[in-house]
């Protein structure tokens, strides 16, 4: 069964998805991660992979991207609604709908920022993964990243 963590009170979801992004494909080579979320968000996390870290660089596409450079992404950009590839491991959502096809992945981190009209879509997500009984860990990012 899927993992879920849900990172709330994140000041800046663009950042702190960045922020996470990094750390895991530091801490492995191999990771694949998915990020899913509406067009708008997406494009902010695709900037922001590009500048955010002026001694990083998180290697990541577009979906739409060529087949080659999709395969060897570690990080997969994937607009909210399309049902993500199998091969990915960690489905990180930004967006704020349920993402489609999370039940596949091994993990399931939730983003959810500290404005109350995300933390109440949110809410709505949370109560839709604990009634079909995935276990959900909760870590609140409203002081660590002030």
């Amino acid at each position: 069964m899927t993992g879920i963590d849900f990172h709330f009170n994140a000041p800046d979801k663009v950042l702190h998805a960045c922020r996470l992004l990094r750390k895991a494909v530091r801490l492995n080579d191999e990771a694949r991660l998915v990020v899913i979320g509406e067009a708008e968000a997406l494009d902010a996390v695709d900037a922001a992979l590009w500048a955010f870290s002026a001694v990083d660089f998180v290697a990541h596409c577009r979906s739409d991207s060529a087949p080659e450079m999709v395969a060897r992404s570690p990080v997969l950009l994937l607009d909210a609604g399309a049902v993500p590839p199998a091969h990915r491991q960690v489905l990180v959502n930004i967006g704020k709908a349920l993402p489609a096809g999370f039940e596949r992945f091994e993990r399931l981190i939730d983003i959810v920022s500290d404005e109350a009209e995300d933390r109440q879509i949110g809410r709505a997500r949370w109560k839709h993964y604990a009634s079909r009984g995935y276990a959900i860990a909760a870590h609140d990012f409203g002081k660590a990243e002030a």
